[in-house]
């Protein structure tokens, strides 16, 4: 079983900054790609960033050069820095973990940007 840990999610204003963090633990053999998704009410759940395990990453278009996603993989843990927030950042956000042999979740932690 794996665990994820999030932490960093809060209430900021418009232009205001935040950084998101998943830990993983538990019975991790390999770390292949992890990831970000969030999910605004009444709304699906989409990628925002991923980074493979050899520090590939791809964004979502909507927050490219505004969020910067990156891993310390001797913590097996994820990050996401948020900059510029915009109101339309508003919701859930998922830490997303992909290991050998299945992938797993984190809680979510909100995200409200005010504006």
């Amino acid at each position: 079983q794996v665990r994820l840990v999030e932490s960093g999610g809060g209430l900021v204003q418009a232009g205001g900054s935040l950084r998101l963090s998943c830990a993983a633990s538990g019975n991790i053999f390999s770390i292949n790609a992890m990831g970000w998704y969030r999910q605004a009410p009444g709304k699906q759940r989409d990628l925002v960033a991923r980074i493979t395990s050899g520090g590939s990453t791809n964004y979502a278009d909507s927050v490219k050069g505004r969020f910067t996603i990156s891993r310390d993989n001797a913590k097996n843990t994820v990050y996401l820095q948020m900059t510029s927030l915009k109101p339309e950042d508003t919701a859930v956000y998922y830490c997303h973990v992909g290991v050998l042999g299945g992938a797993y979740w984190g809680q979510g932690t909100q995200v409200t940007v005010s504006s």
